[in-house]
């Protein structure tokens, strides 16, 4: 039964390795889609307070392009930003969960196993 109990405690510690990973992971999606949001706010603002032409870079060149059509073009991605960034948090959010979750089984797996060592060795 101890190494039932062990092989048991084992697997969960390796899930829970896995939903760190997979956490990281997120983690790093969501900075840069952080930074993306900012940048994409940041040229949004400005872009609407320009009363000159507006450039785009399109390649290695820059050409004119219409203010309005930019301005668009730039919250639609704003907005996909948005939506992905929360998808990234609710993801966050449950992976934490489950990474709590298999704390906990592993600490109950953990203690189970404590008290049946202590016995043997009196």
């Amino acid at each position: 039964m101890n190494s039932n109990v062990d092989a048991e405690a084992q697997a969960k510690f390796q899930e829970l390795q896995i939903l760190e990973q997979n956490l990281q992971g997120l983690l790093m999606q969501k900075q840069n889609t952080q930074i993306e949001l900012s940048e994409t706010s940041n040229a949004l603002e400005e872009v609407k307070k320009s009363n000159e032409l507006v450039y785009k870079m399109i390649g290695s060149i820059m050409v004119v392009v219409d203010k309005n059509h930019t301005v668009k073009e730039l919250e639609e991605k704003k907005k996909i930003l948005e939506i992905r960034s929360e998808s990234i948090s609710k993801q966050e959010r449950s992976i934490e969960t489950k990474a709590r979750d298999a704390q906990q089984e592993i600490k109950k797996l953990l203690e189970k196993n404590s008290p049946s060592t202590n016995n043997h060795t009196k």
